[in-house]
């Protein structure tokens, strides 16, 4: 079972946003805070010097692999990096999960892991029993981290996480960055939340009865009319490729939904924010990049070092 944070994170799995609650948030974002401070400084930190990060991925990765890099060696830590272990590692030999997990465990003082499929952070974290994981994505299930620094991205503009309009677009079935996005703002009351998708991509029956019973209100739209013009956010997401099993399938519903100029006239407002979690592959206009709303390319993607930093140093117990 994992554990509730509870504003203690030290020697904690953080696997699902399930774990969290708007004080723990608050400490999080807080110490993030204070992280993009340090990060600034050019002698940087020796907050974790001596401790070993393994960075496990399975799965392709450039932003979180880079972010939960660059994070861990501000602060004066060191990775072991293994990518595609399916590949370049003796998985490729027929070793199991549970004993790479194992063998990288005796070799860490944490494990950063992505994979492909839903539920494997959790069974990762059953595994290492002397050592706390991280869940950096487990297929279509979550992404904590990204979820937190989207949330700390809402929060710097904000200066609140309640009675929030969030518009969401794109793959809404397979996007575990909304569903995590979603689940933290659980947390939190008087959030309204627009799922702008094609049918074929819109939340699982499951996962819509769960966030409408978390309290949150749902409002499924089909067409960009309906999108709201009071939103405090956009949340752009792209359709992914990689959970298609037939590219046929996958060309009749990529890019239905894209940001553009004209889009933001239509119905965004100046107190806006435009995000997505990256990459993006034809759904959000390069032109847009230059509104002060899109902070996808600028805060949003800082964020995501300074809640590693500050979670890395939460969850080793570096600050209490």
């Amino acid at each position: 079972m994992l554990a509730h944070i509870n504003g203690n994170f030290k020697g904690k799995d953080i696997v699902s946003l399930r774990q969290f609650d708007p004080h723990s948030l608050q400490k999080l974002f807080t110490l993030a805070s204070e992280m993009s401070s340090l990060a600034k400084k050019a002698k940087g930190s020796n907050l974790l010097h001596g401790t070993i990060t393994t960075l496990l991925f399975y799965e392709p990765s450039s932003r979180t692999f880079g972010s939960f890099s660059a994070a861990i060696k501000r602060l004066g830590g060191q990775t072991v990096d293994i990518i595609n272990p399916q590949v370049f590692s003796s998985v490729s030999k027929g070793e199991s999960f549970e004993d790479t997990i194992r063998v990288f465990e005796s070799y860490s003082n944490a494990l950063v892991i992505r994979h492909p499929e839903k539920g494997a952070a959790l069974k990762a974290a059953d595994i290492a029993a002397f050592v706390p994981v991280i869940n950096a994505g487990d297929g279509i299930g979550e992404h904590p981290t990204q979820a937190l620094l989207d949330l700390y991205t809402i929060y710097e503009k904000f200066h609140h996480l309640d009675n929030l309009i969030g518009v969401f677009a794109g793959d809404m079935l397979n996007g575990r960055t909304v569903k995590s996005l979603l689940r933290g703002l659980s947390h939190y009351k008087g959030i309204t939340a627009y799922l702008l998708s094609p049918k074929a991509l819109q939340l699982a029956k499951e996962d819509y009865n769960d966030f409408a019973a978390s309290g949150i209100t749902l409002i499924q739209i089909e067409k960009e009319e309906d999108i709201p013009k009071n939103a405090h956010f956009w949340y752009w997401t792209r359709v992914q490729k990689e959970r298609f099993s037939s590219l046929a399938d996958y060309e009749k519903v990529k890019n239905k939904f894209i940001l553009s100029k004209r889009l933001l006239s239509a119905y965004g407002n100046k107190d806006l924010i435009l995000m997505h979690p990256l990459p993006r592959v034809g759904e959000i206009e390069t032109d847009v990049d230059e509104d002060k709303r899109a902070l996808y390319l600028r805060s949003q993607v800082r964020n995501g070092m300074y809640v590693r930093m500050a979670l890395l140093a939460l969850v080793l117990g570096k600050i209490k």
